[in-house]
């Protein structure tokens, strides 16, 4: 199975196309809301066309903004899906240079440009964590607190201190979740507490 990434930071790229000129501008997004929000800041309204797709999860938009269907939006999309990207946003504007490029042109152009955007662009795997609250005492706190700082799959959010020992907070690796769970029976002999719920969209 393939691990989808994510785009650090915003990063563009350009390209002249028969004296058309296509700016790609990429970015992280984490909603249907900050999509729209990347998509007016990034778009150009002194170009002739500010074309565009995001996708988020199973959603995903996209828009030929006047170009002929299919030519423009998918393309882009096409270019987020062929890397394996999520959660990302591309608006690609072209500035008319008087030449037309057909069908075929405009589809490798808007696609084209994303693509160049997106491959040189800084990306993180996205991994789906889910919280997990362990309750320890004192004797088993230090060791299991010592033991899961050290695996990467695992961050500590939050620690308490009872009068009995200690709760711990993890945001856990889905994939991991079974065998970490597994791992905290075993170094508390089974006195930890544990409680996991999966996250929720």
């Amino acid at each position: 199975m393939t691990t989808l990434h994510t785009l650090i930071t915003t990063e563009n790229a350009r390209q002249e196309i028969k004296k058309s000129r296509f700016l790609a501008i990429a970015g992280p997004i984490d909603s249907e809301m900050a999509a729209k929000a990347f998509i007016a800041q990034h778009s150009d309204l002194t170009a002739n066309h500010n074309c565009w797709a995001w996708r988020l999860g199973q959603n995903y938009r996209f828009s030929d903004d006047g170009e002929p269907s299919s030519t423009a939006g998918k393309p882009i999309l096409q270019a987020i899906d062929g890397q394996s990207l999520d959660r990302v946003a591309v608006v690609v504007t072209r500035w008319f240079g008087g030449i037309l490029l057909g069908s075929g042109g405009l589809i490798r152009a808007y696609g084209g440009t994303a693509a160049l955007c997106l491959r040189t662009a800084a990306k993180t795997p996205l991994i789906e964590t889910t919280p997990l609250n362990i309750t320890c005492i004192f004797s088993d706190l230090a060791l299991v607190e010592a033991r899961l700082s050290t695996i990467a799959a695992i961050q500590i959010t939050a620690r308490k201190y009872t009068e009995m020992g200690g709760e711990l907070t993890l945001a856990v690796h889905v994939p991991e979740l079974e065998q970490i769970i597994a791992l905290i029976n075993d170094l508390t002999s089974g006195r930890a507490i544990i409680n996991t719920c999966l996250a929720q969209e």
